[in-house]
């Protein structure tokens, strides 16, 4: 051991007797090799710590050994995660990094630091809302069962020198202890170690209570001890006259143990059912077991009355952690209740140490969870000569979890499945938060809604009200949640868009002056082969189907095609046959019905499109204006040249290249969205631009469109699907065209 000269004389015995506890301790379990990579480690530890102390001012290299005292002696373990206790703040805390630590001991101890790192990031403020949930998030991060054992070992020996900690991290330690370590040492067999886990936290929590339950056991310890060998000879006797083997305790149950009793009987502690608890041990060879403690069950409760409902055989069927024991509750003479447990040598070493061991799967599906990995670890800490912890973290090709875990911004637990991305998450939140999600801070960094979701991530949801779900999500969400939802919302639009359709197909077929709406509607359906009228509607509102195309489906269906040199006729009413159409190849108004060979133009001030209502008004030079009915100037127009006005109307089939129109579109300027606005225009809704211009100012836009448009039904749709795009906020028609 190397001589710290920065350290008192002291400090340095204090060091070189841990040290040397440990090795001592290590040396019948461990090889020469392994022996030697133990002092290179202590020697790393001592030089990189050498003038750190703990709170308390104690040696840091010190603490280091007393832990890894509490990892071979109470625990169980050997050289590896020995080693891994003197370096796993190494790669956080000095220069030394994980690779190299892997380069100079090996992955396993490597593979353990880089666990134990992982689980002592984990946010536990909430851990009890979701202590469930959470266990299972943290045995998850983990690769080897050897990093819970290290936690535990930390966590007793942060209880045991409260000294060495601040008080508010000494709170939160004893609250993780309480909702996680306690379950996992249970769940692994480590009983004793359980049992001072409840003992310190009772302590902690309620020391008033913990103080007079304590007193009163003292108090009551000479009488009890005088009922204890009162009741313990005649089992004796009865044992040795059937030649058995055994060693008898007894004990006071734990404080916590009795606390609870009188909690859930709501009695006071005079009252307990059974305060104490009598054990027999057998050395039984191993064939034997069984039968020896049933014949033992016999003697008791020969000897003493028992409560059947008491009886817990954990012989049969042993507890998942390995637990072996009899449990049985018989009646002393003057009516007070004793617990006995009956079991053998080996089983009680089980029970007193735990279990934990390799582990090598033998289900071949692949799909063992945390709890029954758990429940596999099966060899016995207290003897190391058994374990073998070279293949015993888990082979990726085997182990798989299909579950993760994510927080919250609160600390809560979501479970979502492997490869669940921030949509998801999203959904899972709520539903208003998934359809309205933009991206999200995962683990403070800025990331898209698509982004794969890892073990442990916390994730902050960034909404915003212009987002609504798209139908491309569905190629990337894995919760049935999400897809349902998101399925939910585009079926709903498809309603929305398709009532659109349909009032345009109405409002076209009266136009036409075509009634059977829905016999028509049952023949559109069949020719364009679309699986129901709402599809139909949705393709005509979203321009898939077009009304001319329909215009002349329908003119196909009553008037067949003309014979060669027969006059072709159009669906129109008997009043069209007598206007009088101006420009044939190229007008699309019908100006009264009595005026032919006149010159118009659309007026600048209003810039009519077909399906506006409009006026004609005759101008000096003898050409008609025509102005939409809603025009600025028409009130004006109306009332001070009345007889000037004259009746016009849209051709009922106008196929155009467009009529010019101006929009003015304004919101929160974001990034791509000219392209977005342009894709919709151009690619979308197939129409020309005649001119686009933006104006910015401090994240707002303001923009101005130029376009070519058929008729208005063209121009709702398109501002429609302009409102739906991300980030702007208003969409509107404007008169003039600049």
């Amino acid at each position: 051991m190397p001589y710290i000269t920065l350290l008192n004389t002291a400090e340095n015995q204090q060091i070189a007797a841990a040290y040397e506890k440990l090795k001592t301790l290590l040396i019948p379990t461990t090889d020469k090799e392994r022996l030697l990579r133990v002092d290179e480690a202590f020697n790393l530890a001592s030089g990189l710590y050498e003038t750190r102390r703990t709170l308390s001012g104690k040696p840091y290299i010190l603490h280091l050994c007393e832990l890894a005292l509490i990892i071979v002696e109470e625990l169980g373990m050997g050289s590896t995660t020995v080693i891994a206790a003197f370096l796993h703040g190494t790669d956080q805390k000095t220069t030394l990094n994980l690779q190299q630590i892997e380069s100079r001991f090996g992955s396993s101890v490597a593979l353990i630091i880089e666990g134990f790192n992982k689980v002592s990031s984990l946010q536990t403020e909430r851990l009890s809302y979701q202590s469930d949930n959470f266990r299972k998030l943290f045995l998850s991060l983990i690769e080897d069962i050897r990093v819970i054992l290290l936690k535990i070992a930390h966590r007793l020996y942060d209880l045991r020198n409260p000294e060495d900690t601040v008080a508010e991290r000494l709170e939160m330690y004893y609250y993780e202890v309480k909702h996680l370590y306690i379950p996992i040492a249970h769940r692994l067999g480590l009983y004793l170690i359980k049992a001072e886990f409840e003992e310190r936290v009772m302590r902690y929590e309620h020391p008033d209570i913990y103080q007079a339950i304590s007193e009163k056991i003292t108090a009551t310890k000479a009488k009890q001890e005088v009922l204890m060998e009162e009741f313990i000879q005649p089992i004796q006797r009865e044992l040795l006259a059937q030649h058995f083997d055994c060693t008898i305790k007894w004990r006071t149950k734990s404080i916590p143990s009795i606390y609870a009793k009188m909690q859930a009987q709501n009695v006071e502690f005079e009252q307990v059912y059974d305060i104490f608890a009598i054990r027999i041990i057998s050395n039984s060879q191993f064939k034997k077991e069984k039968e020896d403690c049933w014949r033992i069950y016999s003697i008791v409760t020969d000897l003493y009355p028992p409560n059947p409902k008491r009886l817990r055989d954990w012989i049969t069927t042993p507890k998942a952690s390995g637990y072996e024991s009899l449990h049985t509750t018989v009646q002393m003479a003057d009516g007070k209740w004793v617990e006995v447990q009956i079991r053998t040598e080996r089983m009680d070493q089980i029970a007193e140490k735990g279990q934990a061991a390799h582990w090598q799967y033998k289900d071949s599906s692949g799909k063992m969870d945390t709890e029954e990995w758990l429940n596999q670890v099966r060899d016995i800490l207290e003897n190391p000569e058994q374990l073998n912890f070279d293949y015993s973290y888990r082979n990726t090709n085997k182990y798989h979890s299909d579950k993760i875990f994510i927080f919250t911004p609160n600390g809560d637990l979501k479970q979502l499945p492997k490869g669940s991305t921030v949509l998801d998450f999203a959904y899972e939140v709520h539903t208003q938060v998934g359809a309205t999600c933009n991206g999200a801070k995962v683990n403070n960094r800025i990331v898209p809604i698509r982004h794969v979701l890892q073990n442990g991530d916390k994730v902050e949801i960034i909404t915003n009200k212009k987002q609504s779900p798209k139908a491309d999500w569905l190629n990337f969400v894995v919760t049935e949640r999400a897809r349902s939802k998101i399925k939910r919302f585009l079926r709903e639009e498809e309603l929305k868009e398709a009532e659109i359709g349909k009032a345009m197909l109405s409002r076209k077929l009266k136009n036409w002056k075509i009634s059977n709406f829905d016999e028509i509607v049952n023949k559109l359906v069949k020719h364009y082969k679309t699986a129901s009228s709402i599809e139909l509607y949705h393709g005509i509102a979203t321009d898939k189907i077009d009304l001319i195309g329909i215009k002349k489906i329908l003119q196909e269906e009553v008037v067949p095609p003309a014979k060669p040199g027969a006059e072709s006729q159009e669906i129109q009413p008997d009043e069209t046959k007598k206007q009088t159409d101006v420009q044939q190849n190229n007008d699309y108004l019908v100006i009264d019905d009595t005026i032919s060979n006149v010159n118009y133009r659309l007026a600048k001030c209003c810039n009519p499109i077909p399906g506006d209502s409009v006026f004609g008004f005759v101008t000096i030079g003898g050409g008609i204006t025509i102005h939409r009915t809603g025009c600025p100037n028409s009130k004006r127009l109306k009332e001070n040249y009345p007889y000037r006005i004259m009746h016009v109307r849209w051709k009922e089939a106008i196929d155009s290249p467009g009529f010019q129109t101006a929009l003015r579109i304004g919101g929160k300027d974001t990034l791509g969205l000219v392209g977005e606005i342009t894709k919709v225009i151009s690619n979308d809704m197939k129409v020309n631009m005649r001119s686009i211009s933006f104006d910015t100012r401090d994240g707002r836009f303001d923009g101005r469109l130029v376009l070519q448009i058929k008729d208005t039904d063209h121009l709702e749709q398109l501002i429609y699907r302009l409102g739906k795009i991300q980030g702007i906020e208003r969409v509107q028609r404007v008169d003039q065209i600049k």
